[in-house]
């Protein structure tokens, strides 16, 4: 094995995602710097990897960070590993490559699934432009309102009602794709707009939103009316307030084309 850091992806959910290449490079090189070693270990035991595992994770990276680049320069092969998925994105990763790059170390990619990129595919979205924010921060929304293009969140089960909500209070012209337990037995992509998802029952599982872009023009007088049948069976007042927030018309109006709905 050639002296370096290996950057190894691994499973989201189904073990034959592991590639050949990645369990080989387990298998060899020196250490594995594990994002929690009760978890890694499974997969290895799974996977025939003895290598020698330590922790490296949020809490102790910058701690066992440095003893690792010393171990690389003295001639070692490191991997880390974390507990699903690409080291890095949204999970432990990032520091110990970017303090491998600062000391000159050889970094070498294994790549992997990552759930950022499964899910914006699986939601038929515009993949030429799109913003990873991390996990959603309800006191960022506004801003992340402002990028026009594609938005992928990663999301709690338990918050993700709660979620939707805040998306129709902000968000409500923007299709939204909820993709959960990727690459498992119970994966599903819901999509619609958010209030149109905010009565569905909690998904459960590993879940990844993804957030049409903006639309760019006015919609036509066809559109809206169609938008108006959607949302016909609410109360005037609230009905009201969803067509003027998906539409871009005032309330007044919408007010209006709802009494003449009726």
């Amino acid at each position: 094995m050639q002296s370096g850091l290996y950057v190894v992806g691994t499973p989201i959910g189904n073990l034959a995602d592991f590639s050949p290449r990645a369990i080989e490079i387990l298998q060899n090189v020196d250490l594995i710097a594990a994002e929690d070693t009760r978890v890694f270990l499974k997969l290895a035991h799974h996977f025939d990897i003895k290598t020698k595992v330590v922790s490296c994770h949020e809490h102790n990276e910058k701690e066992v960070i440095d003893s690792l680049i010393e171990k690389i320069q003295d001639g070692q092969s490191i991997a880390t590993v974390t507990d699903a998925g690409m080291p890095g994105i949204s999970d432990p990763g990032f520091r110990i490559v970017h303090a491998a790059r600062e000391a000159g170390a050889n970094v070498f990619m294994v790549p992997g699934p990552t759930a950022v990129i499964s899910a914006l595919v699986l939601s038929g979205f515009p993949t030429d432009r799109f913003t990873f924010c991390g996990f959603f921060d309800k006191k960022k929304i506004r801003e992340d309102n402002k990028i026009r293009h594609t938005l992928i969140y990663y999301e709690s089960p338990n918050r993700v009602i709660d979620t939707i909500k805040t998306l129709a209070e902000i968000m409500p012209e923007r299709k939204v794709a909820i993709v959960r337990e990727i690459t498992k037995i119970h994966e599903e992509t819901i999509i619609g707009y958010p209030a149109d998802l905010v009565n569905m029952d909690a998904p459960r599982g590993e879940i990844v939103i993804v957030v049409a872009p903006a639309p760019d023009k006015k919609m036509s007088d066809d559109e809206i009316s169609e938008i108006v049948n959607d949302v016909v069976a609410s109360s005037t007042k609230s009905a009201a307030a969803q067509i003027a927030a998906r539409t871009g018309i005032s309330k007044k109006e919408a007010y209006k084309k709802l009494v003449k709905k009726s």
